[in-house]
């Protein structure tokens, strides 16, 4: 009997698990995770700071689960080495592990800036964070985030809708720069300010204090100050002169990025550059080992979002239970969704490009909130940009995921409905092969499908095709499909 031992029982870990389980139910399974509890849904956290959803709506696998599944988990459960030519793995409480196949999902961990004071942050990348968060903004007057990129704006939004004043930091002139040109940042930030959040860029944290962040000397809106991975800040208070400006809060949050566990496949001697580094098959050096997730470099990228770990996961399951020895992973189409209250934003692709290097069609309207870019090249969609609330996400969306030709009249892919435009997002003129959820590729055919066979609401939807369960954004359409369904036969949603 084979023995799979999977370390990390993240997002990574337990979607690998319940893939292999369903493809094979004699594969002996063992996996550890170093937090303790059940495996929850990372990109779900910033829903529950922000009070939408509760932590067990996010949790994924229960003991039962596992019991009934015959898998043997050991969370909170360490594993510190690899010995290689044993095949087994040590734990920290002296446990040794044997396997025929180990597959690495450590996952990634938050970067904490080296700051003076930086332990009097908290990091926003756990469950356990987003608790002590939550407690901390309880008695708080006044949050700070440092960091710009998406869990920050997600952070700060989160905390802002629950009556908490925030300043949102950040280095680079524009919010999400990795994703977003400079107007669409701009739009962006405007959008946030809207909403309670006080945007502050370029400019640089030197130092957190007890009761809040200090600038570093000449950091201003808008002025490039100091280096990569600096953040920005409000004027709501001052140091002595050339110390830097004092933003005052009682909590700070620390949204700075994230880097890919790596320590065990290191010291076990695997190729390690950014993160462990895989073929086609997600298998490192070792043909026994793979790694998935956020901790694995595939053709030389590391992934961060949910899709790409969870087709990870579909491979490495079909290579391992022999169920489909072709499988392989060709790496992913990214399309980066923003999960706010009262912000919607999608983007994808090469969102850079500029006129010369590419066919740009753009629509802004800032007072509204809206900005809308596509970026064309040799007739096929490689970029895009969606903020503000648009029918046009889908139809882009399912043009970029496939790489098929774009219709001739480009504008009308900005303004589906109008005369000439394209087919609207409504389900009527939704095709059957269009991915509804691009986290599981679970499309509009296999929900009218599971609809057909008595799944008449959004959690039965869930429950048989997983639809709505990776970062959450398909949910509105999936509500927006069985609606349909159950309007056409007369059925009360």
């Amino acid at each position: 009997m084979t023995r799979l031992v999977v370390v990390g029982n993240g997002m990574a870990g337990a979607r690998l698990v319940s893939e292999v389980r369903a493809r094979d139910p004699h594969i002996r399974i063992t996996v550890f995770g170093a937090e303790a509890g059940r495996p929850y849904n990372r990109a779900l956290l910033s829903n529950v700071l922000a009070g939408t959803m509760t932590p067990g709506q996010v949790r994924m696998l229960d003991a039962e689960w596992y019991a009934d599944h015959a898998v043997t988990a050991l969370p909170g459960v360490e594993v510190t080495a690899i010995d290689r030519e044993a095949r087994e793995v040590l734990t920290a409480c002296g446990r040794r592990e044997p396997y025929d196949v180990l597959v690495l999902a450590t996952g990634g961990e938050a970067v904490v800036p080296p700051l003076p004071g930086a332990e009097r942050a908290v990091a926003f990348r756990t469950m356990g964070d987003c608790e002590a968060i939550l407690a901390a903004a309880g008695t708080a007057r006044r949050a700070v985030v440092v960091g710009g990129g998406l869990l920050g704006v997600e952070a700060a939004r989160g905390l802002a809708g629950r009556g908490l004043p925030v300043t949102l930091l950040h280095l680079a002139g524009h919010l999400m720069e990795r994703q977003l040109d400079a107007e669409a940042g701009l739009v962006l930030g405007e959008s946030l300010a809207g909403l309670g959040v006080e945007i502050r860029t370029g400019v640089t944290v030197r130092e957190i204090l007890g009761d809040g962040v200090r600038l570093a000397a000449g950091a201003g809106r808008g002025t490039a100050a100091g280096t990569a991975g600096a953040t920005a800040a409000s004027p709501s208070g001052t140091g002595e002169p050339g110390e830097g400006e004092v933003v005052e809060a009682d909590l700070v949050v620390l949204a700075c990025g994230v880097r890919p566990v790596t320590r065990l496949a290191r010291d076990a001697g695997l190729a390690v550059a950014r993160g462990v580094v895989v073929d086609d098959e997600m298998r490192t050096g070792d043909p026994s080992i793979f790694a998935i997730g956020e901790c694995a470099e595939h053709d030389g990228v590391v992934y961060g979002l949910v899709a790409p770990a969870w087709e990870q996961a579909a491979v490495v399951a079909g290579l391992v239970t022999a169920t489909d020895r072709t499988a392989r992973y060709r790496g992913s189409r990214l399309v980066t969704r923003l999960k706010a209250r009262g912000v919607e934003l999608a983007a994808m692709g090469e969102t850079h490009l500029t006129e010369d290097e590419a066919e740009i069609v753009r629509f802004s309207h800032r007072t509204r909130g809206t900005y809308r870019k596509l970026v064309i090249r040799d007739g096929r969609l490689v970029g895009a940009i969606l903020l503000g609330e648009t029918p046009a996400v889908g139809t882009v969306t399912r043009l970029f995921d496939h790489g098929g030709p774009l219709p001739a009249d480009r504008a009308g892919l900005l303004f589906p409905g109008l005369a000439g435009g394209a087919a609207a997002d409504s389900p009527v003129r939704m095709p059957d092969t269009a991915r509804v959820c691009q986290c599981n590729n679970v499309t509009k055919g296999r929900i009218r499908s599971c609809w057909e066979s008595g799944a008449r609401d959004v959690a039965a939807v869930a429950a048989a095709t997983r639809a709505t369960t990776g970062c959450g954004s398909c949910r509105d359409a999936v509500e927006g499909i069985v609606g349909w369904l159950c309007e056409q036969e007369g059925i009360p949603a």
